[in-house]
Formats: structure tokens, sequence, C-alpha cells
């Protein structure tokens, strides 16, 4: 396995860079530790913009997909000025790169197996082609790359099995790992689709970084989130709400099954909206390079009735 420990890192359209601390495995050399950034220091971080992509589902009030839609149907708003939209298909089948970050704290022991069976079908639904790529994250006291983004079912699954319980929870770090050091790897962005399903009770007490920072990591990263409570309890806590934060800031959505059984209907859900997706494509304008935050809209025309999941908004390139 693979400990993380922070490293600055200046990400551009070529990519983000690539961190990692080895543990020993075999006779190669080791790497040298990573230099670490303290989580009070911002990521010096530049996107390129210049096209910004929206994935995204449709439900009706049944919760039922909407998938005959097309693009005339659909209108776009940024720092509520209208877009125009110049690339738009239903059903995307663009590559796709997806995290599993599994809690592995003590807080989840009772649960894990159902976890653990329910992540491996989940994997087997949604991997479809060889272009597919998955990762397992496991996070207790520190997160860990289990298995690194790789297109082998086989591998993922021997991955998940290997995972054990114990330790605190460092979820916000490993949600931030993953989304600047894996998932954003392959460029141009606009031609992957990303996506991240996050099984935690969403309670935090060892990460470096602030749930603020994981979420602005996983937007420019252009993470959709998706999570499963492990908390069963059936009494709404903090870490629920935390998780629902991050699903509804990136255009994902958060289940709660009431006993360990429904895990895998709630994974079959996720595997639900992933196959479901409309893609969206539009250049801003005017195109702003100030590095902020931009705030978007995304709706059907004349269809209060339907519930669009899209992400809220982008983060500019900085000149």
């Amino acid at each position: 396995m693979k400990l993380w420990v922070p490293l600055t890192a200046v990400i551009g359209v070529s990519g983000f860079a690539l961190w990692a601390a080895q543990q020993p495995q075999s006779a190669a050399p080791a790497k040298q530790p990573a230099p670490i950034e303290r989580a009070d220091e911002p990521a010096r971080i530049t996107v390129d913009v210049t096209a910004v992509q929206m994935l995204f589902t449709v439900q009706d009030k049944h919760g039922r997909f909407v998938t005959d839609l097309t693009k005339d149907d659909f209108e776009v708003f940024e720092n509520k000025r209208q877009q125009r939209v110049q690339q738009f298909t239903a059903e995307s089948d663009l590559p796709l790169r997806l995290a599993i970050l599994i809690d592995t704290s003590n807080s989840i022991r009772e649960r894990f197996r159902f976890e653990q069976d329910a992540a491996v079908e989940f994997l087997k639904s949604v991997m479809k082609s060889r272009a597919d790529k998955a990762m397992i994250v496991s996070f207790d006291t520190k997160p860990e790359l289990v298995t690194d983004l790789i297109d082998n079912p086989e591998r993922l699954e021997d991955g998940i099995r290997r995972l054990r319980p114990g330790g605190g929870t460092a979820l916000y770090d490993a949600i931030y790992y993953a989304c600047r050091d894996k998932l954003a790897m392959d460029q141009p962005r606009h031609k992957f689709r990303r996506a991240m399903v996050v099984v935690s009770d969403g309670e935090d007490n060892q990460s470096d970084f602030t749930r603020d920072q994981a979420l602005e990591m996983a937007q420019k990263a252009d993470v959709v989130v998706y999570a499963i409570s492990t908390n069963i309890s059936r009494a709404e806590t903090d870490g629920d709400k935390v998780l629902r934060y991050f699903t509804q800031e990136t255009g994902g959505q958060a289940f709660f099954p009431f006993k360990v059984e429904d895990l895998a209907q709630s994974f079959e859900n996720i595997a639900n909206q992933l196959t479901h997706q409309y893609n969206l494509l539009y250049r801003p304008e005017p195109l702003l390079t100030d590095g902020l935050w931009h705030a978007v809209q995304l709706r059907v025309r004349g269809r209060k009735d339907l519930q669009v999941h899209c992400r809220t908004g982008y983060y500019a390139l900085k000149m």
C-alpha cells in the first residue's frame, strides 16, 4: 500500500502532479519522501477552463431517470448570464475514472464485510470496457492508496478484500489527495468522466485538510462525488450533513441505507446514475481568467417538475 502524505503541486493543462511515499514492497530502490505541504497553505493549482464540461442526470418527481431530452431542452447560465451549448450527448460513454473511498476506521467495523461485498459488485457493474479505470482508497488515521487507477476488476476486488478496519478517520485528506493526484491526471478533462464513491459515516477526526479544502479540490478536478452513509442510527448526524454537502456541490447524490443489507441497493443506485448521464460542453462568454469560483446553473426549459443533478460551478484559469 502507499501511505499518502501532502505534497506541494502545480497543476496545469498537462495534468496533475503525482505523489506518494512508498512503503517497502520489493528490492527496488525506495523513493525519497515527498515534501510536506501544510494544510493551511493554499494548493497552487491552475486549471484550463476554456471549455466547461457538465456531467449530469435528470430525474422526475418519482426519482425516475429522464433520458430522452435533447440539447435544445437545456439552458445554461454562468453568473446569471446565458451560455451557448456547443456539445451535447446523452448516455455518455466517455471513459470513466472512478475512485472508491472506503472508511476503515473502527466506527464501521461491524458493517465492514457488507461494504466489501457491495463495493465488489458495484465495480463489476460500472466498469464496462478497458477504457474505464478505477482505484481503491482506504482511510482511517491516514488515507492509503490500496489499488492505483487500473482497468483490472480482479485486482480491484483483491484490493477491497484485503482491507481491514482500524484507527481514526481522515475523510477530507482522502478526498483531497484522490482528486488532486489521481482522478485529474488524464487530460484534456472533457474527454473523461470522473467520479468518486465515498463509503463512510462522514465523520472526520484526523485530516490535515478541511472540509472546504477537500471540496475545492474535488471541484477543481471536476469530480462528481457520491456517498453512501454507514450511519444506521436512523437519526441524522453531522457526518450525514457532510456527505450531503460534498454530493450536492459536485452534482452527485448521497444515500442513507437504514440497514447494512441495503448497502448493495445504494451502490446499484449510484451505478444507475453513472449509466444515465448527459454530457454538455460550453465555452464561457465572457471568458474570465481570474482564478475565482464561477456559479453555473443548468435547467430544463419549462420543466420545473424535473430535477437536474449537476455541479454548482467551477474555478476559472488564473492568469
